[in-house]
């Protein structure tokens, strides 16, 4: 794992997105897992800044949405779905059959998981998988639990998962889908973003070097190839 330390959250959000335009430069059709929430935020800003002078970088781009609240509609604020659109799929013009995504309404939830595990078995491994890490230290939705999930999977969430912020004024979702840790691990390159004073005992977790499955996001020291981007506190 490569650990850099960043002034503040503009420079870590550029120094990403310099890392994943350097990987689209050498494969345009690059497989990109795409998180949500507030740390990947800054870095798909200046990706869609630098598709405005050379859309046709990303004209090849799929993405991969890396999980999604179970029963939350689509077109919600909260979702993952309407995150990814806003800010990364519809900016980036990615067609809809370069977009895997989890719909969070299906009926079934498992075999929605399923569906996803298996169109990813086609289509992967993930070239780039943009990761946060979660004040509990998830990882997507692998939560900390005495055993972690190795493929795509309905997930039991958390106290603190359900007490995000996003969640205030807004229905906590009862379940999520998320890939699963295998995905995530067979990855060919990690950009893992630190950022948040609310996540420093998350942090000093992870940065401690020690492997649990109580802090999910321990697994990345396993990985090859891991950029961690921390924000300094």
């Amino acid at each position: 794992m490569n650990i850099t330390y960043w002034e503040d959250y503009a420079q870590m959000s550029v120094r990403a997105a310099a890392l994943v335009l350097a990987e689209i430069t050498q494969k345009p059709n690059l497989l990109l897992c795409a998180a949500t929430g507030h740390s990947p935020a800054g870095l798909y800003e200046e990706l869609v800044e630098h598709a405005a002078s050379n859309p046709a970088l990303f004209g090849q781009l799929r993405v991969v949405k890396l999980d999604e609240w179970g029963g939350v509609s689509p077109q919600s604020p909260i979702s993952c779905e309407h995150y990814l659109q806003t800010r990364l799929v519809q900016p980036l013009r990615i067609a809809p059959e370069r977009y895997l995504s989890f719909r969070s309404e299906a009926a079934d939830p498992a075999e929605e998981c399923q569906r996803v595990q298996e169109a990813l078995d086609q289509v992967g491994p993930l070239d780039v998988c943009i990761l946060g890490i979660g004040q509990n230290g998830h990882l997507a939705l692998n939560e900390p639990h005495p055993t972690l999930e190795p493929l795509c999977h309905v997930a039991q969430l958390s106290d603190t998962t359900l007490h995000h912020p996003m969640f205030q004024g807004e229905a906590a979702p009862s379940f999520g889908l998320t890939l699963g840790m295998q995905a995530l691990l067979q990855a060919r390159k990690v950009i893992l973003l630190v950022a948040g004073a609310h996540k420093e005992q998350a942090r000093e977790a992870l940065l401690s070097g020690k492997i649990t499955t109580a802090l999910p996001a321990s697994f990345l020291w396993l990985h090859r190839d891991v950029e961690c981007l921390v924000v300094k506190a």
